[in-house]
């Protein structure tokens, strides 16, 4: 199982960031197996990081092999969505990147893909007209719309299988919109796909 994930999907969300690429093609990067965090277990706020900032994002789950994938038929491989948080060390990321270096261990570390429980595209509706939201401690931190994406789902699995072999089991997190943001000790997350919970865990 390996785990892919789009940065810079969301227009809003690079302008909080600063980020000012005019992108022709998605930006991947990938999370390591054991970023894997389900169930709704406790996140533990590692040590290297003073500034975790949670990132909400839908997720899809491949369930079948496939390789250069044409779009048209991206739909096939993927029956199943979630909610999840990308955590991100903000901190080592900004040291990271100023110097230039990659900063694979900023978004990779352990612990740092948290996904919710897994519903069937069809109860979810249009997968490109999806709101989600995150609440922490019952207040509304970020919500978004799958149909603000710059590149939808389908495109993302186009693009991912050119260089992927994309195997039952894949997880790919498709991006965050505005609004991400710092997580503390005892905090309660709490992910919603249209006005569905489906993520619900503390941090520690």
């Amino acid at each position: 199982m390996k785990i892919i994930a789009v940065g810079m999907n969301y227009a809003a969300h690079n302008t909080e960031l600063h980020h000012s690429l005019e992108l022709a093609e998605p930006t991947l990067f990938m999370k390591s197996d054991s970023a894997l965090l389900k169930d709704g277990k406790p996140f533990f706020i590692p040590d290297f990081s003073n500034e975790v900032h949670y990132e909400t994002e839908i997720v899809i789950r491949i369930d079948r092999l496939g390789k250069n994938i044409a779009e048209r038929f991206a739909r096939r491989y993927y029956h199943e969505l979630t909610v999840g948080i990308d955590f991100t060390a903000r901190d080592l990321q900004h040291r990271l990147r100023a110097q230039g270096l990659p900063w694979e261990i900023s978004k990779s570390f352990d612990n740092s893909a948290v996904i919710g429980e897994f519903i069937p595209v069809e109860q979810a509706g249009d997968i490109q007209q999806l709101p989600f939201r995150l609440d922490i401690d019952g207040d509304t931190v970020q919500q978004g719309n799958t149909a603000d994406m710059l590149f939808g789902v389908d495109r993302i699995i186009a693009y991912a299988s050119r260089f992927f072999t994309l195997k039952m089991g894949d997880l790919i997190y498709t991006g965050t919109p505005a609004g991400v943001g710092p997580v503390k000790i005892d905090d309660h997350l709490q992910g919603y796909v249209n006005n569905e919970k489906l993520l619900d865990f503390y941090v520690r």
